[in-house]
């Protein structure tokens, strides 16, 4: 009371009888004392609340994901309570308060909630040499080799505008037991199958599910990046994934446990969905046998060193399939490395290879099968595979960049099977690129990309294909 009687007093004695007259300082000071009224008025009304009992403070300010070292010694991160110690904290930092930055996301409850991803617009015009994509095919909006044509004796060309790469993630993040729970949910429009007629009017597309997680200390447990692929190494493109055919993708449920190792080293190992892909020797369409019993393990070790970061995987699974009683299974297995390796300021080299036999499905999005089933003899023979790519980033100046990449694919069938020559047998592409971030947040690119896929009597068919792309994240 004393020191808002001094207050006002002050401040009775400091205005002049004029007001018409005050200076540009005198006005000034005045300013300054109402604030300073309103401050102390403030902090006497809580300093009351507080001496009157535990009461429950206004949630903190919307900060990054909360941890135990956020709260003082002994407060449950669930109460967050008002204490006379907190209190005291407060009136000594009132600039500091006034002044504390906003960040990223909105609190519900003790759970920092985050919305991102990005919209996004690709101009897509392609020329094929020996046929055309089906209407609605997923070639027409991202490089998927197995869709080149081939054998269609003619050329044919495609322009296609398209927004359905829009993205959008909400993720979670909560104080639990000295922990942080974290959970994230991906959406985008980029694989839902075009409804007929989609393009005439209104282009709708069903949102499709990415991923999906629960991450807790050192557990991961749902849908994510498969362990066997490494994502930190795809190089930036126009397109939907840039060197299909020489690298590992994958998204499917799994439940990893990550370890760190020390020196930079870190391990993880996970169980992951199974699932067979098979053909038969006359006719080279991937068959979903959906008879698995096992999971699929993988582990990977990663290395991050002063000159550049690494990855090792290794995968073992079991092949199954089972119709009509028959069944039969085989082991596939691989190992895929990678990296990324930054020189200059501006600039780094990116690479995978991977081989292994009965890994089909992990590549290229399937462009050969994991095995060849033959029904007469039951018998179920792994196909070997090897991809690999490598991409060069260079950046020109700070908003202005460019990629030059190449990636390559090639199966080997199974000795003593007549399998159709329609199958798929290499592919293969190179691509360069210009980007240009005239804003934070912004990206624009142009990319020029030139493709081969080879069946296995020869034939094959060529694709080029220029597309536009920009894109805003949020």
């Amino acid at each position: 009371m004393t020191r808002s009687l001094a207050v006002g007093a002050a401040a009775a004695f400091l205005i002049p009888a004029t007001a018409q007259a005050q200076t540009a300082r005198e006005a000034d000071l005045e300013a300054r004392l109402r604030q300073l009224e309103g401050a102390v008025a403030s902090l006497r009304a809580e300093l009351a609340a507080s001496r009157a009992g535990p009461a429950v403070a206004a949630p903190p300010p919307v900060t990054a994901p909360m941890v135990l070292g956020d709260y003082a010694p002994g407060n449950s991160p669930n109460t967050n309570v008002a204490t006379p110690r907190a209190v005291a904290a407060r009136e000594s930092s009132v600039g500091a308060l006034a002044a504390a930055p906003t960040t990223d996301g909105f609190r519900i409850g003790d759970t920092t909630v985050k919305l991102g991803g990005f919209v996004r617009l690709n101009v897509i015009s392609s020329r094929y040499n020996d046929g055309e994509v089906p209407v609605g095919g997923l070639g027409k909006e991202f490089y998927l080799p197995q869709q080149i044509p081939v054998g269609g004796g003619f050329a044919s060309r495609d322009l296609l505008f398209s927004g359905r790469q829009t993205r959008l993630v909400v993720s979670t993040a909560t104080p639990v037991a000295g922990k942080v729970a974290k959970t994230l949910i991906e959406f985008d429009f980029a694989l839902a199958t075009a409804p007929v007629g989609a393009q005439r009017a209104t282009n709708p597309y069903v949102p499709t599910f990415r991923r999906g997680f629960i991450e807790y200390g050192r557990w991961l447990v749902g849908q994510e990046w498969s362990t066997f692929q490494n994502l930190a190494v795809l190089p930036e493109t126009t397109d939907f994934v840039g060197p299909l055919d020489g690298t590992v993708f994958n998204r499917q449920s799994l439940i990893r446990y990550t370890a760190p190792l020390g020196q930079g080293l870190t391990l993880q190992v996970a169980a992951e969905n199974p699932q067979t892909e098979t053909a038969l020797p006359n006719n080279p369409a991937l068959v979903d046998t959906d008879k698995d019993r096992l999971p699929d393990m993988v582990a990977r070790v990663n290395w991050k060193a002063r000159f550049g970061d690494f990855a090792l995987a290794g995968i073992a699974r079991e092949l199954r399939t089972s119709t009509n009683g028959l069944e039969d299974t085989t082991f596939g297995w691989g190992v895929s490395g990678s990296g990324k390796i930054p020189f200059g300021m501006r600039s780094d080299l990116r690479f995978m290879a991977t081989y292994g036999q009965g890994i089909g499905r992990y590549l290229g999005l399937g462009y050969v099968p994991d095995a060849i089933y033959t029904p007469t003899n039951n018998r179920l023979a792994r196909i070997d595979n090897f991809a690999a790519f490598a991409a060069l980033k260079h950046g020109w100046t700070d908003t202005l960049r460019s990629t030059f990449s190449a990636s390559y694919q090639s199966a080997d069938y199974p000795a003593g099977l007549p399998v159709t020559g329609l199958a798929n047998a290499k592919a293969y592409s190179g691509a360069v690129n210009l980007f240009w971030s005239p804003i934070k947040g912004m990206d624009a690119g142009v990319e020029y990309r030139r493709a081969v896929r080879e069946l296995l009597s020869g034939d094959d068919g060529v694709m080029d294909r220029i597309e536009f792309a920009i894109k805003y994240g949020f």
